[in-house]
C-alpha cells in the first residue's frame, strides 16, 4: 500500500512540474495557476465530479467528454485543456487533485512565498486575516501565502504554523496541557 502512495506522490510532482515548465515557457503561469485553482475548487465543491474522477469503471472517452465540456464552460486556456486531456489519455486523471495542489505549491515557492496555516476559534474578517498576514510577512521576512480555517473546537485563541514553526495560543491546547500535568502528578 505504501508503494502506491509513494508512486502517486512522485507522479503528481512530476506532472505538476511538467505543467509548471510548460506554463512558464508559454508565459501563461498566472493564467494556468488561476485555472488550476478553479479546477481544484470544482473538485472540492462538486461531489459528483469528485466521484467521477475516482470512478475506475468510467471509460476515458466518457471522462474526456465531461472534462472537455467543463473546460469549454470555464473557457480555460488550450495549454491547460491539452494537459488535462493528456492526463485522461494516460489514465492519470485520478491524480488531478494532487497534481494541481503540487503545481500551485511550486508556483508559490518560485515566487518566494512561505506557506502558512492559520486556525482560529472565532471567524476572522478579511481585514484581520490581512493584518495577520502582514505581521507574519514582516516577522519571517518573506511573502506569506496564508491558508485560513475557522475551527470552533479551539474554544478560543489561534494556531499559526509557518513551515516548522508553530504557535498555539488556543484554549483547547492550554486545557490539554493542564490535563497532561494532572495525569503526571
Amino acid at each position: 500500500m505504501s508503494k502506491n502512495t509513494g508512486f502517486s506522490i512522485t507522479s503528481a510532482e512530476r506532472y505538476s512540474l511538467a505543467l509548471f515548465e510548460l506554463s512558464e515557457e508559454n508565459n501563461l503561469l498566472s493564467q494556468i495557476e488561476d485555472q488550476s485553482l478553479s479546477m481544484l475548487n470544482l473538485i472540492n465543491h462538486s461531489d459528483d465530479f469528485c466521484n467521477l474522477i475516482k470512478d475506475p469503471t468510467i471509460s476515458f472517452e466518457d471522462l474526456s467528454k465531461v472534462v472537455n465540456k467543463i473546460l469549454q464552460n470555464y473557457k480555460f486556456d488550450s495549454l491547460f485543456k491539452n494537459f488535462l486531456n493528456f492526463l485522461i489519455q494516460k489514465r492519470r486523471f485520478f491524480f488531478i487533485k494532487d497534481i494541481l495542489k503540487s503545481f500551485i505549491e511550486t508556483c508559490s515557492r518560485k515566487r518566494g512565498e512561505l506557506k502558512a496555516e492559520l486556525k482560529s476559534a472565532k471567524n476572522l474578517s478579511s481585514e484581520e486575516i490581512k493584518k495577520i498576514t502582514e505581521v507574519l510577512t514582516k516577522n519571517f521576512s518573506s511573502k506569506i501565502k496564508l491558508n485560513y480555517e475557522h475551527d470552533e473546537s479551539l474554544i478560543g485563541g489561534l494556531i499559526v504554523q509557518v513551515g516548522s514553526t508553530m504557535v498555539d495560543t488556543s484554549i483547547k491546547n492550554k486545557l490539554q496541557q493542564i490535563e497532561n500535568r494532572m495525569i503526571e502528578a
